[in-house]
């Protein structure tokens, strides 16, 4: 995710039943120039969120992660499928998954495979990849790193990796509700539905891998954004 907004902490009020906010990040999604989103934690601290970064092609940190893909790979999370689409294009076996039925139109459109699924739901070839990869702050999904990363070691084959983006050192590991929400004429922000999700810092990845098996073989830096690699633990 990007650095914490320094506006910090807003008002807010709740977007109406059947609003735009009510698909959650599928609804930022759906308009590659949106502006003025961000993801709102519970006690209201906000981050903005890229949304024109994910629909547009593979920047230098996402090409890097191809090159540590060496064969067939999971884009979790895909959201619009940059990732996907850069690995597809790099001769890689990739499939995105994600619950957002727009998130998985726009993937599909720009030539790669997606699968619409929760990615604690079956999924094909489990146990067979050779890598599942978390970016842009997917590490939070469901709210659990714990159990996030221990579904990730289970799709791996032997040898496999899980590539997952951090937050820097500092944030620790967090977990609670969060929301997406939208800049409103009045200066408040409307509110998507709350869900589960996290975020997990540098220092605090090799506790959290522990306890899912798995092991950090490396932590990385490009740019002032980290990485880590994870391999299952003996």
């Amino acid at each position: 995710m990007n650095p914490v907004d320094t506006a910090a902490r807003v008002a807010v009020v709740p977007e109406p039943t059947g609003g735009a906010g009510v698909d959650g990040f599928g609804a930022v999604l759906a308009d590659r120039a949106a502006d003025g989103r961000w993801l709102v934690d519970g006690d209201g601290v906000r981050r903005p969120l890229p949304v024109a970064r994910w629909h547009g092609d593979a920047e230098p940190a996402v090409a890097a992660l191809v090159g540590r893909c060496a064969g067939p790979t999971l884009d979790l999370g895909c959201g619009p499928g940059r990732l996907t689409v850069a690995l597809t294009r790099a001769g890689r076996t990739a499939v995105g998954v994600d619950v957002s039925a727009t998130a998985v139109r726009l993937t599909r459109a720009r030539g790669a495979v997606a699968l619409r699924r929760d990615l604690f739901d079956p999924l094909p070839g489990e146990g067979r990849w050779a890598h599942a990869v978390l970016i842009d702050g997917n590490i939070g999904i469901g709210g659990d790193p714990v159990a996030l990363l221990r579904r990730c070691r289970d799709l791996l084959a032997a040898g496999g990796t899980v590539l997952v983006e951090l937050e820097p050192p500092g944030a620790g590991l967090w977990r609670g509700q969060a929301r997406v929400a939208a800049a409103h004429g009045t200066g408040q922000l409307l509110l998507g539905p709350a869900f589960r999700w996290a975020r997990l810092d540098v220092r605090a990845v090799q506790p959290v891998a522990g306890a899912a098996g798995l092991a950090v073989r490396q932590v990385f830096r490009w740019g002032r954004r980290w990485f880590g690699e994870l391999t299952p633990g003996r």
